[in-house]
């Protein structure tokens, strides 16, 4: 199945309210550890976080009758929000104690969590600082293997990384609903990889006409609603959509 405009604009994503605007709202959280002394790379934290989602998505608690299945199908018959917040020390000891995931990078711990109702995060989680997400990285990230998945960001906007880190996630849950359960279980068995680069300006407008998986933000925080902030170039869609 391709993304094609039509699509895009019934992304669980897009900023006009819609049937999904009047069911429960619940919330996806993710805790990324950024020690003071030894902060991961923003680049690493942005992949890291892409992944955590597709863990959780494809982990088997999330799915039929396991454990998180419910309020997984809960979250995602309404908007799909993901908040990340970061933790240190003991936070992140105590955010471990509690039912998730922890997916690590090479330099980057990212935590994900079952999704909670908006207002209903456990007190542990609650008390994490969504601000000072602000990371960078020490070199600038090699070239992106084209022959792996691929999440461009828009070159227009300027993100925290905690934003961006929400928004990876959200173009990799796009992808992922896209692909058939052939193309699901390679992606998995091999790990997820995948690449977050910022593309080039010509390069966005191409990409975001390809008729891949598109990400606009719903706009509650840093960024204006109905902004294109990530494209999903997963080279299963890019054979679906260019074949």
């Amino acid at each position: 199945m391709s993304h094609d405009s039509t699509s895009a604009g019934d992304s669980p994503f897009r900023s006009e309210r819609s049937a999904r605007d009047e069911a429960p709202q619940f919330v996806l959280p993710l805790v990324v550890r950024i020690e003071r002394s030894a902060p991961p790379a923003r680049t690493d934290a942005l992949e890291t976080s892409a992944r955590a989602v597709l863990t959780i998505l494809s982990d088997e608690r999330s799915v039929g009758d396991g454990e998180w299945a419910e309020a997984m199908r809960d979250w995602q018959d309404a908007r799909i929000r993901k908040v990340v917040r970061r933790a240190r020390g003991a936070e992140w000891r105590r955010a471990g104690e509690l039912p998730g995931i922890t997916v690590t990078g090479k330099s980057a711990e990212v935590r994900v969590f079952p999704p909670v109702p908006l207002d209903g995060w456990p007190k542990e989680l609650a008390k994490l600082q969504v601000s000072g997400t602000d990371l960078d990285d020490p070199e600038p990230p090699v070239a992106a293997d084209p022959s792996a998945p691929v999440l461009w960001l828009n070159p227009d906007l300027d993100m925290s990384a905690g934003k961006a880190m929400a928004q990876t996630g959200h173009a990799a849950q796009l992808a992922w609903w896209e692909l058939s359960s052939q193309e699901r279980t390679a992606w998995r068995e091999a790990g997820f990889p995948l690449s977050v680069r910022t593309a080039e300006p010509g390069r966005w407008d191409d990409l975001t006409s390809a008729g891949l998986p598109l990400v606009r933000d719903a706009g509650f925080t840093e960024i204006a609603p109905g902004s294109s902030t990530v494209v999903a170039d997963h080279p299963a869609l890019r054979r679906t959509t260019h074949g």
